[in-house]
């Protein structure tokens, strides 16, 4: 059973920054617990590195103990729906080309209304993912969602920072 602390462990000296940033982000003070974790668990699975996976998982259950299950159900569910998303309306964004904008996406998308947390807290997540993925419209309609529904941008700002940390260490554990 990884930790983060063996995962942090794993990242060698080239690595300095990232291994002392991956415990400052986790301890904002602006994100709840199940907004920091939630971010962090979507963030590793579409980091897609099985320790780093595996050491969130972990440290999520730890931390929010009862409550862990529908934040990582969520979590899941944001990085696969992210994963298509992101593909898809970056190619739009991409090509710029109006016959593309205007065709019917087609894509199902079902378990946005079946969120187990929150919808915003959901959509805070979704960005987070999407950073990561690099998809400029789903960053932007998630981040006017997010402000909406009542967070700041202080939170989508340490929503980023976990996503970066987060791409940074995998990226470190694979090299």
């Amino acid at each position: 059973m990884a930790s983060l602390e063996v995962v942090r462990s794993e990242l060698a000296d080239a690595h300095k920054d990232t291994r002392l940033n991956l415990s400052a982000v986790l301890e904002s003070t602006t994100l709840t617990p199940e907004q920091r974790w939630g971010t962090a668990v979507a963030c590793a699975f579409a980091a897609r590195n099985e320790r780093l996976k595996e050491a969130m998982l972990n440290e999520a259950k730890q931390a929010l103990g009862d409550k862990a299950t529908p934040v990582i159900e969520d979590a899941r569910a944001a990085a696969s729906l992210m994963a298509m998303n992101n593909v898809f309306y970056r190619f739009r964004h991409m090509i710029g080309k109006e016959s593309y904008a205007t065709k019917r996406a087609g894509l199902r998308m079902n378990r946005l209304a079946q969120v187990l947390t929150n919808k915003v807290d959901f959509e805070l997540v979704c960005l987070a993912v999407s950073a990561i993925n690099g998809c400029e419209m789903c960053i932007q309609s998630h981040e006017k969602v997010v402000l909406e529904g009542g967070l700041s941008e202080e939170h989508v700002h340490d929503a980023v920072r976990i996503a970066s940390v987060i791409h940074a260490a995998a990226v470190g554990l694979e090299s």
